[in-house]
C-alpha cells in the first residue's frame, strides 16, 4: 500500500474524530451545569443507551462511580482489564463489589495469548519495558473490548494530578466519547460518598495504597507526594496508556500505520 493509500485508509478515523468533537460541544452545552448523577443518567439512559460501557480497575476509589452506575442501570457493561498481574485483593474486591452493587454485566478482558507469547514469554516485560507491557496487557485488550461502543465511562478526577489535572467531564478520543462524571469531584467528596453509601474499601487502602494497579508496578503511596505517587515508582511513566498517555498514542499510531501499509 502506498503512503497515499494509507492516508486514505486513515481518513474515516479523522472524520470520526471531527464528528466526536461536534458531539462534545453539544453535550457540554446541554449538560455542562448538571450534577454528576444527572449527567451520568443522561449518558446511560438517553444519549448512549445500549452504546456505552464503563471501564473500571476496581481500585481504591472505583466503588463510587460503580455505585452511581449501578443505581442507574446495573446491566451497564463494566469492563475490567484482567492483566494477569493484579493483586489477589483486587480480584476479590472486584467480585465482592460487583455482587454488592448488583452489577450484572461485568466483563473481564484478558491480553491476547499471541501478544503474550510474542512479547512476554518470561513475564518480565513489566520490568524491561513497562510501557510495552501496559500496551499489550491493557491498551490492546481495551481496544477490542470497546469495539461497537460509541462512549465509555471512567472514574478519573482532576485532583489525581498530572495529565488528569485539566480533565473535562467529556472528551473525544479516537472517535469515541469518553465520559468522566467525577472529574470535578474532590477527595473529600469521594470519601463522603463512601460513607454515605456504606461502600466497602479496597483492602489495600488500609496498607497505604491510595492508587492500585498491577502488583509489580504499584507501591505504597509516598506521603505528600500525590495520590498516584506509588505507581511506577522511580519512573517517568504516570499513566498505563488506556487514557491515551502520549507514549501509548504513539505506539497505537505506529501499529495502525503498519497495518494500513501492510
Amino acid at each position: 500500500m502506498t503512503s497515499r493509500d494509507a492516508a486514505i485508509a486513515r481518513a474515516p478515523a479523522r472524520a470520526h474524530d471531527e464528528i466526536a468533537e461536534t458531539e462534545i460541544a453539544r453535550l457540554r452545552r446541554l449538560y455542562g451545569r448538571v450534577n454528576a448523577q444527572s449527567f451520568l443518567r443522561a449518558m446511560i439512559e438517553q444519549e448512549f443507551h445500549g452504546r456505552v460501557a464503563a471501564v473500571s480497575s476496581f481500585g481504591a476509589e472505583s466503588a463510587v462511580i460503580l455505585a452511581l452506575i449501578a443505581e442507574i442501570d446495573p446491566a451497564t457493561p463494566v469492563v475490567f482489564l484482567d492483566t494477569g498481574w493484579h493483586f489477589a485483593e483486587t480480584i476479590a474486591y472486584r467480585d465482592r463489589l460487583a455482587g454488592l452493587l448488583g452489577l450484572t454485566n461485568l466483563r473481564s478482558v484478558s491480553p491476547g495469548a499471541g501478544d503474550l507469547h510474542r512479547e512476554d514469554r518470561d513475564n518480565h516485560l513489566h520490568a524491561d519495558d513497562p510501557d510495552r507491557c501496559c500496551h499489550i496487557r491493557k491498551v490492546l485488550p481495551l481496544e477490542r473490548a470497546l469495539a461497537g461502543y460509541e462512549a465509555w465511562i471512567t472514574g478519573r478526577k482532576r485532583y489525581h494530578g498530572g495529565e488528569r489535572s485539566q480533565l473535562d467531564v467529556v472528551e473525544a478520543v479516537d472517535g469515541r466519547i469518553k465520559i468522566n462524571p467525577l472529574a470535578g469531584w474532590t477527595q473529600a467528596q469521594i470519601a463522603a460518598e463512601f460513607r454515605a453509601r456504606h461502600l466497602p474499601v479496597h483492602p489495600l487502602v488500609a496498607q497505604g495504597y491510595s492508587s492500585i494497579g498491577c502488583a509489580p508496578c504499584t507501591s505504597q503511596t509516598v506521603a505528600n507526594d500525590g495520590i498516584r505517587s506509588g505507581r511506577w515508582i522511580d519512573r517517568e511513566k504516570t499513566e498505563c496508556g488506556i487514557h491515551r498517555a502520549r507514549w501509548a498514542q504513539a505506539e497505537l499510531n505506529a501499529e495502525q500505520e503498519s497495518a494500513a501499509i501492510g
